[in-house]
């Protein structure tokens, strides 16, 4: 993806904002539904951890670094990867409304990463958000 737009998606859940919580920061919760190689995660400020995937014969080492944690409420973390220039923003906030709670995903480009490679296209962003948003952590959670 290259500066643009960042990717927002919002999702209402019937759920209360621990058990989202517990799905967006628990490491088995997080591998039942996001990335099943994460083999470490701590929402702590400043952890970092990294994992591989590879689609299409491209690899991808995800480099995650926690920035901001407010327990219940938000979560930012920095993504790069090994392989490829740039610098993403991910930032899941939970807004409670008693009975159910929102669950708003912002995606931002802050380094503009390769025009040449088909995941970092905001349309691949979007698709992806998409799926693990709306169908997989829906699924898991099952909502």
């Amino acid at each position: 993806m290259n500066i643009q737009e960042p990717i927002i998606l919002k999702q209402r859940l019937n759920i209360s904002k621990e058990k989202l919580w517990n799905a967006l920061t628990n490491l088995e919760e997080l591998q039942m539904w996001f990335f099943d190689v994460i083999e470490d995660y701590n929402p702590e400020l400043g952890f970092t951890t990294q994992f591989l995937i590879t689609n299409e014969g491209r690899k991808f080492t995800h480099i995650w670094e926690i920035i901001e944690v407010i327990p219940f409420k938000k979560i930012a973390t920095k993504w790069t990867f090994e392989e490829y220039q740039g610098e993403g923003l991910v930032i899941f906030t939970i807004e409670d409304f008693g009975n159910y709670c929102e669950l708003t995903v912002l995606d931002k480009v802050i380094k503009s990463f390769p025009k040449d490679v088909p995941e970092f296209k905001r349309e691949s962003g979007v698709e992806g958000w998409n799926y693990f948003i709306n169908k997989r952590l829906t699924n898991y959670l099952k909502i």
